[in-house]
């Protein structure tokens, strides 16, 4: 029986008990912050079997994507373990129990209309003490005693060891079916778990029972199609052979399943599976959370080619065998084929090229503990590797194990603390954390959003929670009776029903106010948890009372502003895609008051002339206008009207579907405005990378957008007057003013006192000579103008909120320059051969010392440099007095003598104080200042002092 029709039996089955088919979750549950990847086919049925949702249905099954890595080791090596896998599921919440679980299972598995599995191949475990179930296999289902095994509760117990090691919360017996093939050893196929108890602290007595019983069955879809097909192994099953036989034709390696390339190919099949199947939805190799865990898989496989000779990337090109595969039950696959390869190819070839380098650092690694005698790596070293050349802890611990060595994870982890790396580990909770939140949403379900009619309405407090800090200083939230104004602490109130939206889809959480019979609440956030909506902030004024009606009004004014920007994504995301392609899609988003920023994939990036394309595009969609209409529909309805679906995002059935005139259709539950011209105005002021394949725009509108144009054309007018040229001569003066600026800093630094053609042009000269008037800017429109700074900004190398300050200083600096050079010129002639002339000879050392009429620092400096290179060794030090109470002075040594251990920074240190001042430097060139001009020569003496007594 093939793998796909498995499946479809299943889900077949059990909608023939009254089963609602429910589609699988997205691989990366953005909801559910305790996992990384959806581990299990119950994850998504979190809340409903916690009670905190309203059942829309008391029975389900699935066939739920997911991805593990908590036993990555064991992949290749063993005949059932993969990272990515499909598990089979029904679902009872509150529903059936026991005894149709037991049946039903065993019907299926057995009956000749569906599996006709042997049913004396099988056979049971039961917890320990779990006789319910026992009687039920025993007695109805009629296995004998001796095919039913009872054992502990960390073998048949979820979670394991629940009972005695915890964690608290809901939990229940197991009850585990194996097949035993009449060659082989035997496999478990499905687990049924009894969730009947809530563990509440240490045992004994422990174990409550739940007033409402559960039931979450799995089983694991490769291991059945292996049981069904007659394999030893879920690798050759039809899904799964043909990738481990494309990989091998790839690698050019023959498959034999019991070599050491045989499990190489076997675990370079299973990582691009579980990568094609990620990167779709568009979770890309990273440096954080799931997307480390997915650069980590596609390094692994990288690994595995590296040690069968392959120098060059080589898993794009297995993709196509994963798609061919896969596309039956997952046809979004295979216009997305193209996009995972490129992702996949740039990510090996980034590897590759550090590769061969990180694994030469193992070696030496490894040659250095045999020469200590140590079989520990340390984790400093491995924390180093990865850091430098990429490779994951995770490989080098294999690596170290294939050695026999022991791999020190603590240490790994202490050093990569401030990295925050995940370490395989993709699963931090179970069921929550039955706090005040949970209680509440216990008892409400859901509070009833308003917000897509009405900015303001009433309702009724149904909970207050208030964060406190516990023993250890932290936060912790309590519930509370009442609220009233806080010190510092967070609280939240939660209403039968709010028109406050609560962030989500990108979209920020509404601000706003409550105001109840006895006080007031500032809203400065909204959020959600399930269902039910929590109005963050603090009480203003007098006290909120659990049960008290209230009136909840948005802040309109910011709302408004988050609809003009929110519509304008929509705006945006359509013409990325006719500029860019179908592949340039969202992948993430903040929506805030006329701001947003929109993330979407692009392996490069975009050109300028491309991203203008796209905003012109954009500006011109909203200015000629059209209806924004929202509406709910059934979700097979929305994708037949041709609306967007966003990859590695779950839509619930019906959906609501936002429509902008006739060129853009989402799904989405943002808030919106009714007409899109109502944007106002549209700006995109950034583009940018956040991840590899990944770009970021940044955008403004409405208001936001029309003062950043007044303020972008009030610093056109201004440079245009400090430069005294139109704006269309902006780019053209401001590429001078730089050659100017370049050169009289040069012109500075040389000591040069008369300056070349360009310091003694001014800006006015400069535009005079290519704008006659002003009145030539009278037809430039707002974008005309920005991009004209925005080619100044270039010339610069800097963004362009940066042009007026950065000219407005240039234009300060030159005439500081001008000033400086013209103070150069009253200096007396200075020769530097007189200067060498002067010298004093201090043992073979030739020292000058010399007072200079109205020197520069720049010019002193100068005379220490061509001194050093005409003599050495050689000691110099100048002061100069440019003004009545100002004394500047200059030392240097040359090369020779710093590696002596002279130290110009000493010298200038020791010196200074005579003339009233201090400084210091380089140990070759250093400066001070000074107020005591009487005292020069007093100085120049300490100056000699100090080299005789350092050569002495």
């Amino acid at each position: 029986m093939k793998t796909n029709e498995i499946r479809q039996k299943y889900l077949d089955f059990f909608q023939t008990k009254d089963h609602t088919l429910v589609p699988s979750d997205v691989l990366v549950p953005k909801w559910d912050k305790t996992v990384l990847f959806t581990p299990a086919g119950m994850n998504q049925f979190k809340d409903h079997f916690l009670g905190n949702v309203e059942l829309e249905y008391t029975r389900a099954t699935t066939s739920q994507k997911c991805l593990r890595t908590g036993d990555i080791e064991n992949v290749g090596r063993t005949a059932y373990h993969h990272t990515f896998f499909e598990m089979l599921g029904n679902f009872s919440f509150g529903d059936y129990f026991k005894r149709e679980a037991i049946h039903w299972a065993w019907e299926f598995l057995t009956d000749k209309k569906w599996l006709a599995i042997n049913a004396d191949q099988l056979t049971v475990s039961v917890y320990t003490d779990d006789d319910e179930a026992a009687n039920i296999w025993h007695k109805e289902i009629g296995l004998p005693l001796s095919r039913i095994a009872r054992l502990g509760e960390h073998d048949n117990f979820w979670p394991a060891g629940a009972p005695t090691d915890g964690p608290d919360g809901v939990c229940g017996p197991c009850s585990e079916i194996f097949f035993h093939p009449e060659n082989g050893p035997e496999c478990e196929i499905w687990n049924l778990v009894f969730t009947q108890f809530n563990r509440e602290g240490d045992p004994p007595d422990n174990l409550v029972p739940l007033p409402n019983k559960n039931i979450d069955t799995g089983m694991g879809l490769e291991r059945i199609a292996a049981t069904m097909q007659g394999v030893t192994t879920n690798f050759h099953i039809d899904t799964l052979r043909p990738i481990v036989e494309a990989a091998a034709e790839v690698v050019g390696v023959a498959y034999v399943p019991d070599s050491e390339n045989g499990r190489r190919l076997r675990r370079i099949a299973d990582h691009v599976r579980a990568c094609t199947m990620a990167i779709h939805e568009n979770v890309y190799p990273g440096a954080q959370k799931e997307e480390y865990v997915i650069r980590r898989l596609l390094r692994r496989a990288v690994l595995q080619g590296h040690e069968m000779g392959l120098r060059d990337p080589f898993l794009a090109q297995i993709v196509p065998a994963v798609i061919e595969q896969m596309k039956q039950p997952y046809p979004e696959l295979v216009p997305t084929g193209e996009r995972i390869q490129q992702v996949i190819t740039n990510e090996e070839r980034g590897f590759f090229g550090s590769l061969d380098e990180g694994l030469a650092r193992i070696e030496s690694i490894f040659q250095k503990m045999k020469s200590e005698n140590s079989t520990t790596v340390r984790g400093e070293d491995a924390a180093e590797l990865y850091q430098t050349n990429g490779i994951p802890a995770e490989l080098f611990a294999g690596i170290a194990e294939e050695r026999k060595l022991k791999f020190d994870w603590s240490g790994y982890h202490d050093a990569m603390d401030r990295h925050a790396k995940i370490s395989g580990n993709d699963s931090k909770g179970v069921m929550g954390d039955f706090g005040p939140i949970d209680e509440i949403k216990k008892e409400i379900k859901l509070t009833e959003f308003l917000g897509y009619q009405s900015t303001s309405a009433e309702g009724i407090i149904v909970g207050l929670v208030e964060e406190v800090s516990n023993a250890d200083n932290e936060p912790t939230p309590v519930r509370k009776n009442e609220l009233k104004p806080p010190k510092d602490s967070v609280q939240y109130v939660v209403l039968d029903q709010s028109p406050f939206y609560a962030e989500s889809g990108g979209q920020v959480g509404d601000t706003g106010i409550i105001i109840g019979p006895s006080g007031s609440f500032e809203v400065t956030d909204t959020q959600k948890s399930g269902d039910v909506i929590l109005h963050m902030g603090h009480v203003v004024m007098g006290t909120l009372v659990a049960g008290d009606p209230v009136e909840a009004s948005v802040d309109e004014q910011r709302r408004d502003a988050i609809r003009r920007a929110h519509s304008a994504t929509h705006v945006l995301h359509y013409a990325l895609q006719q500029k860019l392609g179908d592949h340039a899609q969202q992948r993430g988003s903040k929506v805030s008051d006329d701001l947003f920023r929109f993330d979407f994939s692009n392996l490069i990036a975009v050109e300028a002339d491309k991203l203008v394309a796209i905003e012109k595009m954009a500006i011109e969609k909203i200015s000629s206008g059209g209806a924004v209409v929202a509406e709910t529909v059934p979700l097979e309805t929305a994708k037949k009207r041709g609306a967007m679906m966003l990859f590695g995002e779950k839509y619930p059935d019906p959906v609501r579907m936002i429509s902008i005139g006739d060129f853009s259709k989402e799904l989405c539950g943002g808030t919106h405005l009714s007409e899109i011209a109502d944007v106002e105005a549209f700006e995109i002021i950034s583009e940018e990378s956040v991840t590899s394949g990944t770009r970021r725009i940044q955008a403004l509108t409405g208001k936001r957008a029309v003062a950043n144009q007044q303020q972008i054309i009030k610093s056109a007018n201004t440079i245009a007057n400090l430069l005294g040229t139109p704006i269309r001569g902006i780019p053209a003066a401001t590429e001078q003013l730089l050659v100017q600026y370049k050169s009289l800093k040069k012109q500075l630094a040389s000591g040069q006192k008369k300056g070349s053609a360009e310091s003694e042009v001014t800006p006015s000269s400069i535009a005079a000579t290519n704008m006659d008037s002003a009145s030539v800017d009278k037809d430039l429109d707002y974008f005309q103008i920005r991009d004209l700074l925005k080619l100044s900004a270039s010339c610069l190398n800097i963004s362009l909120p940066q042009v007026e300050q950065r000219i407005t200083a240039m234009v300060a600096e030159i005439a500081e320059l001008r000033q400086q050079i013209a103070q150069m010129a009253t200096v007396g002639e200075v020769n530097v051969q007189d200067l060498i002339a002067s010298a004093t000879w201090i043992g073979e050392i030739q020292v000058v010392v010399n007072q200079l009429e109205n020197a520069s620092p720049a010019l002193m400096k100068n005379l220490v440099d061509q001194i050093r290179q005409k003599i050495a060794p050689v000691a110099v030090f100048f002061a100069t007095s440019p003004a009545p109470d100002k004394v500047l002075l200059t030392a240097g040594f040359s090369r020779d003598l710093v590696e002596r251990g002279l130290s110009a920074g000493d010298w200038i240190r020791e010196v200074a104080p005579v003339v009233g001042g201090g400084g210091g430097g380089k140990p070759d060139l250093a400066q001070a200042g000074g107020k005591l001009p009487e005292k020069i020569d007093e100085a120049l003496q300490a100056a000699i002092v100090f080299v005789e007594r350092k050569l002495k």
